[in-house]
């Protein structure tokens, strides 16, 4: 037989194997209901890093996010970043997952969101970076055998601009600027690039704004009551020759349930449709003018 305590017990152990293994934890709150997952160190794409290396890996990331999106029980998702960077591909493709969410989703880049933890930390509703953080913005980069000929470098190319379109699409800089800030010669020694402190961050649009955990979390819990407030919504639709109707003429008018919609009915004729659902009245919609109701 099991008991509550064993039943809790069991609960405990699998948030410590998910901080663990997933680095991801879920709060609960009466203002919503959080999923935390942290990017941390390298993000691990199709090649498996050294062991001593602290990395993030894609294949865990993408199924926790599927899993987010689908469960109920979850209003929104806190993403904290503390990466150097990694697997460009792996990393977009996180990206991506979060961007498409629609769930409301919030990023904080502590101490560094470098390389593709920049399209990591834009892809969320609004990111955070706080005020002692970096992030460095650099051209792409390739290691193994490279071949020294014009297709090499057109593919370079059209990797590169796949993250700067990602980047400007998901954050207030610009193009040129942020073209201009990945090839800077003089900031960096032995690299070409920019790295860029909060104050910057956030004054060239890439970051919306600079701010610790308790700012991250208000922001979020706004995102989830303006979707819940959203989701409360009633649409309906109404016939044309219903609304110029001669005022003159009374109408028995009442209420009824049919397939979990409301229809409103005038003299027996369906007059309209009121549903939380838009998708509903392209269901019904022939229901209107009807009297077979």
């Amino acid at each position: 037989m099991i008991n509550d305590t064993d039943t809790e017990s069991n609960i405990a152990e699998q948030e410590r194997r998910n901080i663990e293994d997933l680095g991801s934890v879920e709060t609960k709150n009466p203002r919503g209901n959080i999923h935390c997952l942290n990017i941390i160190g390298q993000v691990e794409g199709h090649m498996v890093l050294p062991p001593q290396n602290k990395t993030t890996k894609y294949e865990h990331v993408l199924p926790q996010l599927i899993a987010i999106e689908e469960n109920p029980e979850i209003d929104g998702l806190m993403v904290l970043l503390n990466t150097v960077g990694g697997d460009v591909e792996a990393g977009l493709a996180i990206a991506e997952m979060i961007a498409g969410m629609s769930k409301p989703t919030v990023s904080l880049v502590l101490g560094g969101g470098h390389s593709i933890g920049v399209p990591l930390a834009v892809a969320t509703d609004y990111s955070f970076i706080a005020p002692t953080a970096t992030m460095t913005v650099h051209p792409l980069r390739m290691n193994g055998v490279v071949i020294g000929v014009m297709q090499t470098f057109q593919y370079f190319q059209n990797m590169q601009d796949r993250i700067i379109d990602f980047v400007v699409s998901n954050s207030n800089i610009s193009y040129d600027k942020f073209k201009q800030l990945m090839l800077t010669t003089d900031e960096i020694a032995n690299d070409v690039g920019s790295i860029l402190f909060a104050k910057k961050a956030v004054e060239y649009g890439l970051i919306n704004e600079m701010g610790g955990l308790k700012d991250a979390l208000e922001k979020m819990y706004e995102l989830i009551e303006k979707e819940r407030e959203n989701k409360k919504m009633i649409y309906s639709i109404v016939p044309t020759d219903v609304v110029f109707f001669d005022n003159t003429q009374i109408r028995q008018r009442h209420l009824k349930m049919y397939n979990n919609v409301t229809l409103e009915l005038t003299d027996g004729r369906v007059e309209r449709i009121i549903s939380t659902n838009p998708q509903d009245y392209l269901k019904y919609h022939n229901l209107l003018g009807s009297n077979n109701i």
